[in-house]
């Protein structure tokens, strides 16, 4: 089964259009893509430069289409400087979301979910219109989207030494993309003062991570993420227009960590809490 998977993979990418010739193979990209899926320890890309890793990338998602189905939006990755010294790279990487990825607040997962499975302190806002992609400050990308959601994310790095990825290699691996949990959509006020207030609670508020006891793991401001969370959908929607892309109403993106990336436990959960945020309630997720 797995070799017929490879095969149709195989035949799949030669019709996708690259930007750079120096990317891994078709075949790398084939292995990488069923060691996704096995939930197997790949093996690392090296030796990658932004291209490398923006052309390999377009490979694996093409393969990812296969099993995870449509496009429903973007993550944006590295867009906090924590996670930036913790990979040695100083800019951020984005990734593709795919449908079959986002699940409902309260979900039950394996605990062993990929390779090397992790879980975050997130957040994705949902787009309203295509004026997003003129956006150029927070509150411009505030009057293009109609939602924000808590997210609990579920990332795989996926490979077999995830200390030695960098920059070019995460985007290589679409940012580790695998699940993501998502709480209660809060609605935008309609009114401008209440946007504004929005505005500045998103960067001020404190998200806090805990376990499924109550205990805190870890906690991080909104203006953790690029001095405001709306600043990575400004530079996202840069970096997708250097690929000929674009986000579309009713996209999700996710923006990025306010918290440490930690291994998930069988038997326990988490939650998070964005405090001060006007509206948010708890987002959680079981491990088993």
């Amino acid at each position: 089964m797995v070799v017929l998977r490879s095969i149709v993979a195989a035949t799949l990418l030669a019709a996708i259009p690259l930007a750079h010739a120096e990317c891994l193979s078709d075949a790398q990209a084939v292995a990488l893509y069923d060691a996704f899926v096995a939930k197997t320890p790949a093996v690392n890309p090296e030796g990658l430069n932004e291209a490398d890793g923006a052309c390999t990338r377009t490979k694996l998602n093409g393969l990812l289409a296969l099993r995870y189905g449509a496009v429903v939006g973007y993550k944006a990755g590295l867009t906090n400087p924590a996670v930036q010294k913790r990979f040695n790279y100083d800019r951020p990487v984005w990734g593709v979301l795919y449908e079959g990825m986002l699940l409902t607040n309260g979900a039950t997962v394996e605990a062993s979910f990929g390779a090397r499975p992790l879980y975050e302190a997130d957040l994705l806002v949902r787009v309203k219109s295509e004026a997003i992609n003129q956006a150029k400050t927070p509150a411009e990308v505030l009057e293009a989207i109609d939602q924000i959601i808590p997210l609990i994310e579920l990332p795989d790095l996926m490979v077999q030494a995830p200390p030695k990825l960098n920059g070019p290699a995460i985007s290589a691996i679409n940012v580790g993309a695998r699940m993501g949990v998502m709480g209660k959509p809060i609605e935008l006020p309609p009114y401008r003062a209440e946007r504004y207030a929005m505005l500045d609670a998103l960067r001020d508020m404190v998200v806090v991570l805990s376990d499924d006891k109550g205990a805190e793991l870890a906690r991080g401001k909104g203006s953790d993420i690029l001095g405001h969370p709306l600043n990575a959908v400004v530079w996202l929607a840069e970096a997708l227009a250097k690929e000929g892309r674009a986000m579309k109403p009713g996209d999700l993106i996710s923006l990025g960590s306010f918290s440490p990336l930690l291994p998930p436990k069988a038997g326990a959960g988490a939650s998070v809490n964005y405090v001060g945020l006007p509206g948010a309630a708890p987002v959680s997720v079981t491990f088993k």
